[in-house]
């Protein structure tokens, strides 16, 4: 091994993050770092896993371990022997923290999308959350700052943009006269008229403002694929996990939206065996998925963090967890089946990746031409589907 290697593990921001880290580490030589996630026991247990597997294939190098579990299972890392450092993840953009020039100029990478973190951190207090404790107070980019970067990573041949965040429609919250995300997603959309696709990441759907919507609702560039922070279908649960939506809240946004944009895929993050959940509440878990046509499910068994309220409450038996998520991901596997199937015989613009597919507007996953240029955008017309994939 000779250049500095970055494994990245969790959610997007985690990607945005890597990518900058890697950056600063252009000019080091063997060192590994392991962009670690905590939002689950599983989490956990992968992160410790791809620590072991990294210094099994870099037995010389120096290993360090930062991300949400290098701050919230610290000792725990800490204790591991092929951990040679830990870096603080409020510290990991940082360049003193890795003990580098900080005037080291950022070596972006091409890539086919760019993930730019606009927000970090998070003011609400969900009782089966981990991630405040590992990420801080909301805190955001300003728009000139956001811009910087856009324009950076379009030089660099981005045809894709994503605005990534821990609570991304908390962007603003902490900025001078508290603008809402849609002025943000609005100035980046002015400002690159030659922008030819922008994404959201995760979002928090009570805090969609009017002028967001509206861009969802009629911007073509602003790509048709709205994945929702909703963890779970029945209001009690939503209640005890203290999330500030309803039910019939999510049912109305979505169901606003594709009367505006009726191509609009939804995602979503879904926790089952919530503690004291019951089979009338899971029964609204899987009713959910149906009833807003999720396309895009991020299902997630419950496990109890540490220092969180829902530890605390009675908790629902390993073995029923694990039935509720196997039925969760067989409703939303269904969904998606007959979502796929109609976009079978249509002609769809892809982006496509190094991999030999790509993605459509809507974060459909298709099959390109063999010989197909990353981070070009062609024309695709599956003619069927196998395994999540248009072929």
């Amino acid at each position: 091994m000779s250049e500095a290697q970055v494994i990245s593990l969790g959610c997007r921001l985690n990607i945005s993050e890597s990518e900058q880290i890697r950056a600063m580490l252009a000019q080091e030589r063997d060192v590994v770092v392991v962009n670690s996630c905590a939002v689950t026991s599983e989490a956990v247990r992968q992160t410790r896993q791809a620590i072991r597997r990294a210094r099994r294939a870099n037995p010389q190098a120096r290993l360090l371990v930062t991300g949400c579990a290098a701050d919230i299972e610290r000792d725990q890392l800490a204790a591991m022997p092929e951990v040679d450092g830990l870096v603080a993840n409020t510290a990991k953009l940082d360049a003193r923290a890795w003990n580098v020039p900080v005037d080291t100029p950022p070596i972006p990478q091409a890539r086919t999308r760019a993930f730019i973190a606009v927000q970090n951190g998070c003011d609400h207090a969900c009782t089966f959350c981990v991630i405040p404790q590992g990420r801080g107070p909301s805190r955001s980019l300003t728009i000139p700052q956001v811009l910087a970067e856009v324009e950076r990573h379009l030089a660099h041949g981005a045809p894709e943009i994503v605005l990534t965040g821990v609570d991304l429609t908390s962007w603003g919250h902490d900025l001078p006269d508290t603008p809402p995300l849609g002025a943000l997603v609005q100035a980046v959309l002015d400002t690159f008229p030659d922008l030819q696709r922008l994404r959201m990441s995760s979002l928090d759907g009570i805090e969609i403002d009017p002028l967001l919507f509206e861009l969802f609702a009629s911007e073509e560039r602003l790509m048709p694929h709205l994945h929702l922070s909703l963890q779970h279908g029945h209001d009690l649960i939503l209640k005890r996990m203290k999330r500030r939506h309803l039910r019939d809240d999510a049912v109305d946004l979505v169901q606003r939206l594709k009367d505006k944009r009726p191509d609009i895929a939804i995602g979503a993050d879904l926790i089952a065996g919530f503690p004291t959940e019951t089979e009338e509440h899971h029964a609204a878990n899987l009713a959910i998925i149906r009833e807003l046509g999720i396309v895009h499910a991020h299902i997630f068994p419950y496990s109890p963090r540490p220092g969180t309220p829902a530890a605390r409450m009675p908790q629902v038996d390993r073995a029923i967890v694990k039935r509720r998520a196997a039925e969760l991901r067989a409703v939303a596997s269904t969904t998606r089946d007959a979502w796929l199937a109609s976009l079978v015989d249509k002609p769809h613009s892809v982006l496509a990746e190094r991999d030999g597919t790509g993605y459509t507007p809507h974060f459909a996953r298709v099959s390109v031409p063999q010989g197909t240029r990353a981070g070009d955008i062609l024309t695709a017309t599956p003619t069927r589907y196998e395994n999540g994939l248009l072929l």
